[in-house]
């Protein structure tokens, strides 16, 4: 297979001239003779879009920029799927579709300078009118799907769908390795109906307020290796996903089998995060020997009773956090992206159980230490109608920082507004939890305040600052909670209060 410089082919290496026509060659001239490697060298090279194929590897030397154009007229209207929708949208700025045998490397940078997009966006979410012959191709390719429009997806009115800067769709056999990718549009890399993927040694850079500016979202794929990566993005780190609502239940094509490793989280929403896009299903995931720092949640795991499916058989282990907002939640409640027209998806009552009701089970988590936490310990949110179910923790130590001008806020994003500030563990509509040598050192209040549960197991479940008159654990309307370790045995009935009233919303 041969070999094919990019500059052979006309490409300008300082950035004088837009050289897609040259790479485009480039890439033809591999294709031709059944694969290869495009060659990108030293330089700043300025592009469009860039479509790559089978059995191709495009591999970025030190020193080389690809350099994406914002000309959104440029880019091609192409079959996606954007923010759990299959639907038309702006081509991606690197492009691989129903492919496979797929290779990014180097060391090299790709910048998708995306300011351009993020300044439509901007006026778009002040109710500015945005349109252009662009969009108005995007709205005729979509004109029969409308479901997005019960969301509060603020860009499908204007059919301004963002792209991301990297998008495989439909392609196996693939990685992307040593490259750093930054300035996306729209999430940075995204991975679609894959299968046998790994992304090895990246860094995904994007300021801090970049607009759902996620660096890696794993969507409806299989056996996806994340390793030795760097995260510093505008949104959440690494998001697993699978479509979103009836589009995501009809194509019913989960996330499976993901392992995230030895990377490093600095700054974003999460540092992992499961949905809110959901519907297909996400399960058997690990992660492991994982640093979050700064990430406003660690592990976090949202849905809501529009988006049915499930996360299940999830592993956390040897994870390292500081200066989080909350290390754990899980929230079967989550109030963003659902139809406002419809009060009893929010509605604090039970409602029956449907296609719609997602299924949050099997999660373990151990050997973390969490430090300089702002809210809360943790937060697991359940449905009346469908608890969070078998939750462990195991050997984890979390404390919340001291300082009382640090302020809180809400570890997760409820059906209501909960504000928390260095405080314990919150656990609502949970069945079968069990904390097993968990240590927490509060600002203020308890260990942990559960409600509304079942079947709650605590061994060596300590307080590291108890204060006189305030009970380690607060338990209310919960049945079965069995409690055992030295703690327990010091204090008696101080180390449990328990609370019997009318259940509450």
């Amino acid at each position: 297979m041969g070999f094919y410089d990019i500059t052979e082919f006309g490409a300008l290496p300082d950035g004088s001239d837009v050289s897609t026509n040259a790479i485009h060659q480039a890439i033809q001239a591999c294709t031709k003779a059944g694969g290869g490697t495009v060659y990108v060298p030293a330089g700043k090279f300025i592009t469009g879009p860039i479509q790559l194929v089978s059995n191709l590897t495009l591999y970025l030397d030190a020193g080389a920029v690809l350099s994406f154009i914002d000309d959104f007229d440029q880019f091609p209207v192409v079959k996606t799927r954007w923010s759990g929708y299959v639907c038309h949208g702006f081509m991606p700025l690197v492009f691989a579709q129903n492919a496979e045998n797929v290779t990014i490397k180097g060391e090299g940078v790709l910048d998708g300078n995306g300011q351009a997009w993020w300044e439509i966006n901007g006026k778009l979410r002040k109710g500015e009118h945005y349109e252009s012959l662009k969009t108005k191709e995007i709205a005729k390719a979509n004109a029969l799907f409308t479901e997005p429009a019960d969301t509060n997806l603020v860009e499908w009115p204007s059919q301004f769908l963002r792209p991301p800067l990297i998008q495989f769709y439909q392609v196996k056999n693939a990685s992307i390795s040593g490259i750093t990718v930054t300035n996306s549009p729209f999430w940075n890399t995204h991975l679609v109906f894959c299968q046998n993927i790994s992304v090895h040694n990246v860094h995904f850079l994007n300021p801090s307020d970049t607009p759902n500016g996620d660096g890696l979202d794993i969507e409806s794929c299989l056996n996806v290796r994340v390793s030795d990566c760097h995260f510093d993005v505008g949104d959440d780190c690494v998001v697993l996903k699978s479509g979103i609502n009836e589009d995501g239940r009809q194509y019913n094509v989960p996330t499976k089998n993901v392992t995230v490793t030895n990377c490093t989280m600095h700054h974003g929403h999460g540092g992992v995060v499961f949905g809110s896009e959901n519907s297909g299903g996400i399960e058997n995931v690990a992660i492991s020997n994982c640093v979050f720092n700064g990430t406003d949640r660690g592990i976090r795991m949202k849905t809501n009773r529009e988006r049915g499916g499930f996360i299940r058989n999830v592993l956390v282990n040897n994870v390292l956090m500081e200066d989080v907002l909350c290390p754990f939640t899980i929230n079967s409640f989550y109030r963003h992206g659902v139809n406002r027209s419809n009060p009893e998806l929010l509605d604090a009552k039970a409602i029956p159980i449907s296609e719609k009701t997602p299924i949050v089970e099997q999660v373990r988590i151990s050997h973390v230490t969490a430090k300089n936490c702002r809210a809360a310990a943790g937060f697991l949110y359940g449905l009346p109608e469908m608890p969070v179910k078998e939750v462990s923790l195991e050997h984890v130590t979390i404390e919340m920082t001291q300082d009382y001008h640090v302020p809180g806020g809400e570890p997760d994003m409820v059906r209501e507004v909960i504000e928390m500030a260095g405080e314990g563990m919150f656990a609502k509509y949970i069945n079968d939890l069990q904390l097993h040598h968990v240590r927490i050192l509060t600002r203020k209040g308890p260990g942990l305040v559960i409600e509304e549960s079942n079947d709650i197991m605590l061994e060596q479940f300590a307080l590291k600052n108890k204060e006189m008159g305030t009970p380690v654990v607060v338990s209310k309307n919960t049945e079965s909670i069995h409690v055992n370790g030295i703690q327990r045995d010091q204090l008696g009935d101080d180390y449990l209060k328990r609370v019997e009233s009318e259940v509450t919303p």
